[in-house]
């Protein structure tokens, strides 16, 4: 039997979403599929748990699917890897269906911001800049990641800002600590190394932990108290920061 070369049938504009859906399901599916299914689970019709979820009740869901992915990663599983990574874009998806009942934006507005930054910051691919080392890829990333946030409500005075916040402790602790070295804030002290192996750090590290439990204490509490009181002592042997960029060049009358 010969293949068909017809075209599945337009969905009409009128359609419901529930209607688009199986219309969908039925010739290509893809993004419009997904974006058609969220739409539907969130329609007067549709689940009652969708329809309940808002963007602050749903920013935990993102962290647990990024780490389910991890897990599929390193177990080389593919189709464990297919599935996390369709829950990671159902979380992408399901805050722009949010964004765009909301009027606010929607995911074709996500995709053209990220393109966009990706075409800004790689002006050796995109433009004439003269970059070949990934070093001067990161450098070059940074500087024009300063120059679009200067002037900003997101402006960065000082080199130990970005970490985002929620990040497990040690990996913030890591983070913070390579951008110190690299803004030449830490000590002599700072800067040596114990000589141990990778092993005994990590019998160490598990042995903190233990200590920890075994006295009431939460470990990952305790480092970020840590966490908090070596940023404020970096961030006091920076420069004087500078003003923000909206206020440089302004006078004020002193009396």
């Amino acid at each position: 039997m010969a293949r068909s070369d017809r075209k599945p049938k337009s969905t009409p504009a009128s359609a419901t979403p529930k209607e688009r859906v199986l219309r969908r399901r039925a010739g290509r599916p893809g993004i419009s599929l997904l974006r058609d299914v969220m739409a539907a689970l969130r329609a007067p019709d549709g689940c009652p748990w969708d329809r309940e979820q808002d963007h602050h009740t749903l920013r935990f869901h993102a962290v647990e699917e990024v780490y389910e992915l991890i897990d599929a990663i390193e177990a080389g599983d593919q189709e464990e890897m297919i599935e996390e990574l369709g829950d990671i874009l159902l979380q992408v998806v399901f805050h722009c269906q949010l964004g765009q009942e909301r009027g606010e934006f929607d995911f074709d507005t996500v995709c053209q911001r990220i393109a966009e930054k990706l075409i800004r910051r790689h002006p050796h691919v995109f433009g004439d800049a003269q970059v070949k080392t990934v070093d001067g890829v990161w450098a070059q990333w940074e500087k024009i990641k300063r120059a679009e946030k200067d002037g900003t409500r997101h402006e960065r005075p000082s080199a130990l800002d970005g970490i985002p916040r929620h990040l497990p402790a040690l990996m913030r602790a890591e983070k913070l600590t390579k951008k110190a070295r690299k803004a030449g804030l830490l000590t002599a002290a700072e800067t040596s190394a114990l000589p141990l192996t990778a092993a005994q750090l990590g019998r160490q590290l598990f042995e903190l932990a233990r200590h920890a439990q075994g006295r009431g204490w939460h470990a990952e509490d305790l480092l970020r108290r840590e966490i908090t009181r070596r940023e404020k002592n970096w961030k006091k042997r920076e420069r004087p920061p500078q003003a923000p960029a909206s206020q440089r060049g302004k006078t004020t009358n002193q009396s």
